[in-house]
């Protein structure tokens, strides 16, 4: 049963998570809060490791998650079940290509999707920097500190994104974050 529930759950997600892996994030929070399968601390870890493995984020998140849920299967329920939206999606617009790449209306939606796509992401994003810098509701001033000397790194030096992690990962075991 918890296999169905997975595929289900995730072909959801999968269906309306709209503007790539990041988006997935609202609703995996949502996810965490209705099955309690995971708590919300764990989609932190969650980002870290499926930005840290090659592939689509929102896929290697659901492949993590569903692997934690239901082991092997789950893994591969939770993957089948975020992808399936998007291959039935592919399938349906290929057919009518000429037809969607001139339409008004989709356009239009194009426009009203991509900010709530944005306010989406933006939620889910405090929300990720609420569980990394502040510890019980209190602000960890070593993990604040950390966070913005990366974020200022990032945002100075246009380094490739996997030099961060290393050098987090690093700083992390040595200073004992």
């Amino acid at each position: 049963m918890i296999l169905l529930e997975l595929y289900f759950e995730f072909f959801k997600i999968g269906l309306f998570a709209i503007g790539g892996g990041m988006a997935t994030i609202p609703f995996l929070r949502h996810l965490s809060m209705t099955t309690g399968w995971f708590p919300i601390s764990f989609i932190v870890d969650m980002v870290a490791i499926s930005e840290s493995t090659p592939g689509p984020i929102g896929i290697n998140m659901a492949t993590y998650a569903g692997y934690n849920v239901g082991g092997l299967f789950g893994g591969l329920a939770a993957t089948l079940g975020m992808v399936t939206p998007s291959i039935i999606i592919v399938l349906v617009v290929a057919g009518y290509m000429e037809k969607f790449s001139k339409s008004k209306t989709l356009e239009h939606s194009f426009w009203g999707l991509r900010p709530a796509v944005t306010g989406l992401i933006a939620v889910a994003g405090f929300d990720i920097i609420k569980i990394a810098v502040f510890e019980k509701d209190l602000l960890d001033l070593k993990k604040a500190i950390f966070f913005l000397v990366i974020f200022y790194m990032i945002k100075r030096y246009n380094r490739h994104p996997v030099a961060y992690v290393v050098v987090s990962a690093a700083v992390g075991i040595l200073l004992g974050f």
